[in-house]
């Protein structure tokens, strides 16, 4: 499941990051970008070779985000301990005589 949520986060992103690429690429010239008012000094290969990854960073966030909020309620209040491992008192311990308290 933890791979088929990795592939639903950066198979998208990959693709969004490609074609903001090319869309940021045609409008700016990566000779003139400058960075806190200093130009970068890198090659142009180099400039698009960061745009794209921080491109697909942001596509990741936005996809890793949505995969995160779309969780159930199931899935969110579930407890990480088996039940024998539960502190006593616990609602989810599964004990005939378990009460919320």
């Amino acid at each position: 499941m933890r791979a088929q949520r990795l592939i639903w986060i950066l198979w998208p992103s990959f693709i969004v990051a490609a074609a903001a690429t090319g869309v940021f690429f045609t409008l700016f010239d990566p000779r003139e970008l400058q960075l806190f008012g200093r130009e970068l000094g890198w090659s142009r290969l180099a400039v698009y070779s960061v745009g794209f990854f921080v491109f697909w960073a942001f596509g990741a966030a936005s996809s890793g985000l949505t995969c995160f909020f779309q969780r159930g309620s199931a899935e969110i209040n579930r407890c990480p301990l088996p039940p024998a491992a539960r502190p006593e008192g616990c609602p989810k311990r599964e004990e005939p005589n378990a009460t919320c308290q």
